[in-house]
């Protein structure tokens, strides 16, 4: 049994190992890529998409353009981690297939329209823009939701874009509130959990020892944005954030977390897009989403370096 997903995503070298992933494992349909501005620019995730299809050789997936920038706040972007083309590392070829022309809002919806209710599950892994975009225009659409499974976030981690708030939250906040007061069933994968999944030496060795262009491309990857982590954290690797989105749907188990209470908050410039988590269950808010905060690392890059080794 396939599951039915749409990839929401701002690549970014993450972003990019994730719909590898993704592509790499028989178990899932990818219906679409939605590109969205975070990590840099929309010109650049909705080429940088297509460049990853192509090095996955699946020309096949339609990739789609979508919101240039947030709902409400000016478009912040991340080129101090990714690199000014947001896949620096490795040079690779300009994509020669095509951006399809309808907008990624309009194929959410018409998407989530057209299959039963229940079967589709949304995978974004950056800011919220596209997805709230598509749940405010048409709201009906919110039932057809299997689950959203989400990178974002952060409780013990707090922040890596201000000391409260993770960059995919802090980009659009009031995105993210729509998102997660939408009530379809929601998954976070928090900073909590990804940066129990770093890359090592050894791991990096294995992408590249699969001895293929895509081994090639996710070693050169993780060994260009491994650097800014490892000077910021003092850490021995860096955390392969969204990857972990598509490991969740694959492998649950390779996870732990809780389903509790997550608020965004919209007004505190000081707290500007913080998950407010309610781990310890303080609060009597009712819970709306699985935040997870632990992964078997283990487990986890023996899955990726398996899947990446089919394409």
């Amino acid at each position: 049994m396939t599951r039915k997903i749409i990839i929401d995503t701002d690549p970014g070298q993450d972003d990019a190992v994730a719909i590898l992933l993704a592509l790499g494992s028989p178990e899932l349909e990818v219906l679409g890529i939605t590109c969205v501005a975070g990590n840099v620019p929309l010109a650049l995730t909705s080429k940088n998409a297509r460049i990853v299809c192509e090095l996955a050789g699946r020309r096949d997936v339609k990739v789609f353009a979508g919101c240039d920038r947030p709902l409400l706040r000016p478009l912040v972007t991340a080129e101090y981690v990714h690199g000014k083309t947001g896949l620096d590392g490795i040079p690779l070829p300009e994509p020669t297939m095509a951006l399809q022309d309808q907008h990624a809002v309009d194929f959410i919806i018409e998407t989530l329209r057209s299959e039963a209710p229940g079967t589709v599950t949304l995978c974004p892994l950056g800011p919220l823009t596209n997805i709230a975009t598509a749940f405010r225009r048409a709201p009906e659409i919110i039932s057809k939701v299997e689950q959203i499974v989400l990178m974002g976030g952060a409780y013990f981690e707090v922040g890596n874009t201000t000391p409260a708030a993770e960059f995919n939250i802090y980009v659009d906040p009031q995105a993210a509130e729509i998102v997660f007061k939408c009530g379809a069933p929601v998954v976070v994968v928090p900073l909590d959990a990804t940066h129990k999944a770093l890359t090592t030496r050894p791991r990096i060795e294995a992408f590249r020892a699969l001895g293929t262009p895509v081994g090639a491309a996710v070693a050169s990857w993780t060994d260009f944005f491994e650097r800014f982590d490892m000077a910021k954290y003092g850490s021995e690797g860096a955390p392969l954030h969204d990857p972990c989105v598509i490991a969740w749907l694959l492998r649950p188990d390779l996870f732990e977390g809780r389903f509790i209470n997550v608020e965004i908050e919209t007004h505190s410039e000081l707290t500007m897009g913080m998950t407010v988590a309610d781990w310890w269950r303080v609060t009597k808010r009712e819970p709306n989403a699985l935040f997870l905060r632990d992964v078997d690392a283990d487990g986890f890059y023996t899955l990726l370096t398996e899947r990446l080794a089919r394409l």
